[in-house]
Parts: C-alpha cells; structure tokens; sequence
C-alpha cells in the first residue's frame, strides 16, 4: 500500500516540513489536517495519499484502519540555470524538484 510522486518541482526541503506533519497519523487526520495547511506542496500531498488509501482499498483494506507509516522526500535531479551578475559574470541558480513516497500500514 504505497504511492510514490516523482519529479514534483519544489525543493525537498520545503516538501520534508509537510512530510513532517503528517508522519504517523490516521489517513483521515492526515487528509483534514492537509486541508488547511498554508504550504504548495499540501495539495499535491493529499493527492498522493488519497493515490495511497486507493491502492490499499484496492488490496481489501478496511480505511478506517490506515495509518500513514512512513514518508520519504528524496532530492530528484537540479535544474541548473544562470542569472547575469555584474561585471560579466553569472551566479547559479538550482530549481531542485523531489521525489515523494508514502507508504501506509493497518493497524
């Protein structure tokens, strides 16, 4: 009972601290609490772990039982761009993206 999100274009950093508030809870509280968090990635979140309840109902769990087991946000390849500085040089800018995984237990 896993769904894996690839290549969502936000920094890991800024994705771990949603990943943070939902580690260990119910699917539901998870899934409220994801509704009033005032982050982007919140969104795509609750996508994932709905994607994640659809697969263990799909397996014949009962949903009132899950649990969010674990959350991993991996870094996924850097988008390297250039912004023009003074004197003719250039300074680089990463657009970092993440790869999501959201695995769910039954208790």
């Amino acid at each position: 009972m896993k769904a894996v999100l690839k290549n969502y274009r936000q920094s890991p950093r800024k994705v771990r601290l949603i990943a943070d508030l939902v580690r260990g809870k119910k699917v539901t509280d998870a899934l409220h609490t994801l509704q009033f968090v005032d982050k982007r990635a919140s969104g795509p979140f609750a996508k994932l772990i709905q994607s994640a309840q659809a697969n263990a109902v799909q397996k014949g769990a009962d949903v009132e039982k899950l649990f969010i087991k674990t959350v991993t946000v991996d870094q996924a390849a850097t988008l390297k761009r250039f912004r023009a500085r003074a004197r003719g040089s250039a300074s680089r800018i990463n657009k970092r993206s993440s790869h999501i995984a959201v695995e769910l237990g039954v208790k």
